[in-house]
Parts: structure tokens; sequence; C-alpha cells
């Protein structure tokens, strides 16, 4: 079997992407590698770009990083990292923090490659609520 795509949440709130973290493990990616990167290092809210790196090395297991942001300047400093560190493997995601990374889990669960997952966190913005 292929390794894991790994995902990575930046959110300005570490209790956000903490929480998020468990509710993908609550809904069967227990076993999937999950980065997280929220707060400052100092413990303040707001995002740290060395706290995004180290997330992107928590959860690489070879086979890729889907990043997921919450907002404004977390997407800024996901965007800072993975310009400085350029990898292909390494992918930035342009969709809803909640919903892009269940959808991401889901599929990289289930051992699909990184396009898949990557494509499974954009397609997320579009499923209606109601």
């Amino acid at each position: 079997m292929a390794e894991p795509v790994g995902i990575v949440l930046v959110s300005h709130s570490a209790q956000l992407a903490g929480g998020l973290r468990e509710l993908m493990s609550q809904i069967g990616a227990s076993t999937l590698p999950v980065g997280v990167a929220g707060g400052t290092d100092d413990g303040r809210f707001g995002t740290s770009y060395d706290a995004v790196l180290r997330a992107i090395g928590d959860a690489d297991r070879g086979g890729g990083v889907v990043v997921l942001t919450d907002l404004g300047s977390a997407v800024l400093t996901a965007r800072a990292v993975l310009d400085d560190h350029p990898r292909p493997d390494v992918v930035l995601a342009d969709a809803p923090f909640v919903e892009g990374a269940v959808a991401a889990a889901a599929l990289a669960a289930a051992g699909s490659d990184l396009a898949a997952v990557l494509a499974a966190a954009e397609e997320a913005r579009d499923v209606r609520k109601l």
C-alpha cells in the first residue's frame, strides 16, 4: 500500500485546529497523519511560519501533504512557507476549513492519492447544507 497523504490544519486558534483534528479522528481518520499549526508560538491568536513548517514535517509520510487554512493571514503564512520550501507534493487547498478537512480526511484515510485528496477538499466548497 502507498504511503498516506498527510493533512495540515493552519488556524489562528490552537483550539480550533485541535478540535478539527479531533473531529477528523472521530469520523474514522484516527491513523491519518495530521499536522496542526494553530495560533502563534507564544500561545496567542494568529499564525506562525515555524509552526506551519513543523506541521508539514509532522504530516509528511511520503504520500504528499494537503494544507488547509482557516482565513486571512493563515493563507498568507502557509503560502510563504510553501514559497520558501517548494515541493510538488505539498499543496495548499482552496477549500473551506472544516468541510475541506473532513472531505480530505475521508479520501486520505481510504488510501487515495494526493490529487484526489486535494480535489475532495476543494470540491467541499460546493456542497450545500440546505
